[in-house]
């Protein structure tokens, strides 16, 4: 489903969404340049304000509409921070360098302030409930997406479902609920919206449907059980809960949207069909992306990422996420004879997972930089990463990002001209919550393998993960976990690799004292370019003691590596002035 004329500039007022403090927020109504007489007459008028919800870009980023430095989501494994990538300073979350702010616009309300009007005023549409439940669905929809980032961000925080007038004192300024009775919550919206909402086949162009709503509540439901599974007994946790209830609502969600037969998987056993994926301009003929941003120069909707993902766009893929690919005989590389090393990229990528070169630039004459030249120029082909760029498109670690990348020329030659789509919702991420879920359960089966991470794999050319022959990797991330576990996490990191699930993964599985802490990035080895780059340009690019690139190695703040706090850094602190102005707020996020 493609976002392309929703995202224009809307000409009705009345959803204006702003954001400010709870006291600012709560004590305003909706602004509007219509008068509510004229306003809910019709499921038109109804459209127009939930189109704002399509529009908001906190809700659906468009990643640099007009902006610079950015390769859209392709750089949020780096922007956002996570063992997946870096870019060229060392990211402030991870090395535990946050401090408590006055203010924070990611606590964040208007959102919310505009959907609960909506659902308090669409009872005055004079309209049958078939025609008008699509709309409250979609209200439902953003609301449960909004309170999403706000418990990942906070935790607790308060649940408000109605509009407040100043007079609702005990809702203004009332407590905290607790993270579990906010995924409740959550959860409970997205139900409704699934009823609401129409089928895929039977939804408007470019809007949420049934099936989407599936797919986000797999993910939240997924988020919140393996959080209180891993969390528990810390004061992150939920008192008495071990998640279970949330991760079978995550496989239910799921094996609902499987079992519809509505989605598959696109490009199986096409060549290089996992990197075309994800370069596309529009995907309204894909059985696979389920929501996305359509663009179009002639309607100023535009981006300039390919003017950064044709460098190493100041990002970098590590080397820990490097080894985690397999050989393509289905054993990771601490044990297959087929692996090959690390002294070149091009041995790097030898017998391992397609889905590593198709992410990942390689010398190897079929990774292509530019083509559609003008004057019919031949194709420029990648054979060194971009040491002698500005920062901007510098390699942070050698490995440069090549899923993502349009080699279009015309993209890439101008400011404000790429186009190619924004991915929300696509199929794999179902089929790996699926089996994620199945999995931390411990009601995984070889049949729920066949026909999630075994799917993925088959579009690739990989092995199938047989449950009864996983060979033990002794570089696994997490050794105290069951074999299926491990492997089920890694399918997931290969397979969404550089799309901004890694942070998530890592916090909701309070990993970052395996993943994060005390860790020094690394990257690929650079005596491999010594003799084809100049010396002066190599020269910031410190290497370990076995060679690889460690970019903050000369860095104070990380010599020993990233200083993360397990009892503090998983959730965000609430702003000084929101405690000021709600007591009942309070306490504090822990060790803050």
């Amino acid at each position: 489903m493609q976002l392309k004329k929703i995202f224009g500039v809307l000409t009705v007022a009345l959803a204006a969404l702003t954001t400010s403090c709870t006291k600012d927020f709560l004590e305003r109504v909706p602004e509007t340049s219509i008068s509510e007489a004229e306003f809910w007459k019709s499921t038109n008028d109804m459209k127009l304000y939930v189109n704002n919800f399509y529009n908001n870009t906190t809700l659906l980023p468009h990643y640099g509409l007009g902006a610079f430095g950015t390769i859209g989501i392709y750089g949020l494994d780096a922007d956002q921070g996570s063992d997946n990538m870096i870019n060229m300073g060392v990211n402030g979350m991870l090395n535990g360098e946050r401090t408590v702010p006055a203010t924070s616009g990611d606590w964040s309300w208007g959102i919310i302030r505009n959907a609960n009007y909506f659902l308090a005023n669409y009872g005055k549409v004079q309209d049958s409930w078939d025609n008008v439940k699509p709309y409250v669905g979609e209200a439902l929809f953003f609301r449960a997406m909004m309170y999403s980032m706000l418990m990942k961000n906070f935790g607790a925080v308060p649940w408000i479902n109605q509009p407040l007038s100043l007079t609702d004192t005990t809702i203004l300024f009332g407590p905290r609920l607790a993270r579990n009775v906010i995924a409740d919550s959550i959860l409970n919206d997205l139900d409704k919206a699934i009823e609401y909402l129409p089928t895929k086949a039977s939804a408007q162009a470019s809007r949420i449907n049934k099936e989407v709503a599936l797919a986000f509540q797999s993910r939240i439901a997924l988020y919140e059980g393996t959080w209180e599974k891993y969390h528990a007994g810390t004061p992150f946790g939920v008192a008495g809960s071990d998640g279970s209830k949330y991760l079978q609502k995550a496989a239910a969600a799921a094996q609902t949207l499987i079992s519809s037969g509505v989605f598959s998987l696109d490009n199986v056993g096409v060549q290089n069909g996992y990197w075309r994926l994800f370069n596309q301009a529009d995907h309204s003929g894909s059985k696979e992306v389920m929501l996305w941003r359509k663009f179009d120069v002639a309607l100023g909707l535009h981006h300039n990422w390919h003017r950064y993902t044709n460098s190493g766009a100041g990002r970098g893929l590590t080397k820990a996420l490097v080894d985690a690919y397999l050989c393509t005989d289905g054993n990771p590389i601490s044990v297959s004879p087929l692996y090959r090393g690390d002294d070149s990229i091009i041995r790097v990528v030898a017998n391992r997972d397609p889905r590593l070169s198709q992410t990942m630039y390689v010398p190897d004459g079929q990774h292509v930089v530019t083509n559609n030249q003008p004057q019919g120029a031949a194709d420029r082909l990648f054979t060194i990463p971009s040491f002698d760029q500005a920062n901007e498109g510098k390699p942070a670690t050698g490995y440069q990002v090549y899923k993502g990348h349009t080699p279009d020329y015309f993209q890439q030659y101008a400011a404000s001209v790429g186009i190619t789509a924004v991915i929300y919702f696509r199929y794999a991420e179902v089929l790996l919550n699926y089996a994620e879920a199945k999995a931390e359960l411990g009601t995984i089966t070889q049949g729920d393998l066949d026909m999630t991470v075994n799917k993925l794999r088959a579009r690739v050319g990989m092995p199938n993960l047989v449950m009864a022959g996983i060979v033990a990797d002794p570089k696994w991330d997490f050794p105290a976990l069951s074999p299926i576990i491990n492997e089920v996490r890694r399918e997931r990191r290969v397979e969404l690799a550089a799309e901004g699930f890694r942070r998530d993964d890592i916090f909701r599985w309070a990993a970052a004292d395996e993943l994060i802490v005390g860790k020094k990035p690394l990257g690929a080895k650079k005596a491999q370019w010594t003799t084809l780059v100049a010396a002066n340009l190599l020269n910031s690019y410190p290497v370990d003691a076995q060679g690889y690139i460690e970019l903050f190695k000369n860095i104070a703040t990380m010599a020993a590596g990233y200083k993360f706090r397990t009892d503090r850094d998983y959730l965000m602190p609430l702003p000084t002035n929101e405690l000021t102005l709600n007591p009942k707020l309070g306490p504090q996020n822990p060790g803050w």
